[in-house]
C-alpha cells in the first residue's frame, strides 16, 4: 500500500539536485493550484557520493602538482569526514526544500536517496502511485545535448509526464530560453 492516506491524492515526485529556493518552490506549487484533489510532493535528493567528490577534487590537480607529490595518501578518516559533510549538507538542503514548499502552501515529504537518481524516482513513483514527475536541475548543457541527463533518462523509462525545470529561473525566463536552457516538454 502506498504512503497516501487517500487514493484521491495527486502525488508528484520531485527529483532535485540542490535545495529549492522559495521562488522555485512557489513555481512548482503554482503548477498544481487548480487541481481539486489534494497534492502531495515527494522530494528526492540524491546523496552526493563522497568518494566521487574526493576523486573529482584530486583530479583537478595539475600535472605539476602530481609530479611534485607522487603519492597523496588519503586516510579512511578523511573519506569519512567528507562523507559526513555530504550527509549533513544533503539533510540541510532537503530540510530547506521541504520548508520552502510548505511555506508556499504545499504538502511535502522528502528523503535523501542513495540509489541511482532515476531508479529512486521510478521506485517512489510506483510506491505512491505518482501522477507526474518534476526534475529540477542546474543547466547541464553537455549531458542534455547527448540526452544523458536525468530528464532524458526518465522520459525513456517512466510512463508519467516528466517536466524538467531549471532551478533559480522563473517560468518566463525558462520559456524565453535564457542561456539556451528552459522548460523542456512533457
Amino acid at each position: 500500500m502506498s504512503e497516501n492516506s487517500s487514493t484521491e491524492d495527486y502525488d508528484v515526485v520531485l527529483l532535485i539536485e540542490q535545495a529549492l529556493s522559495a521562488q522555485d518552490a512557489a513555481q512548482v506549487h503554482s503548477l498544481h493550484e487548480g487541481l481539486e484533489q489534494p497534492v502531495t510532493y515527494h522530494v528526492l535528493l540524491p546523496l552526493e557520493d563522497a568518494a566521487a567528490r574526493i576523486e573529482s577534487a584530486m583530479g583537478s590537480l595539475t600535472a605539476g602538482d602530481m609530479l611534485a607529490s607522487p603519492t597523496m595518501p588519503m586516510s579512511e578518516v578523511d573519506l569519512e569526514a567528507v562523507r559526513k559533510d555530504c550527509e549533513d549538507r544533503s539533510d540541510s538542503e532537503l530540510h530547506e526544500t521541504l520548508e520552502a514548499l510548505r511555506a508556499s502552501g504545499a504538502t511535502a515529504r522528502g528523503q535523501i536517496v542513495t540509489d541511482l537518481p532515476i531508479d529512486a524516482l521510478a521506485a517512489k513513483l510506483a510506491e505512491v502511485d505518482g501522477r507526474e514527475a518534476i526534475i529540477l536541475t542546474r543547466p547541464h548543457v553537455v549531458s542534455e545535448f547527448f540526452h544523458l541527463d536525468w530528464t532524458s533518462k526518465a522520459r525513456r523509462r517512466l510512463g508519467v509526464p516528466i517536466l524538467h525545470l531549471l532551478e533559480h529561473e522563473t517560468f518566463d525566463q525558462q520559456a524565453e530560453g535564457y542561456g539556451n536552457e528552459g522548460v523542456t516538454g512533457f
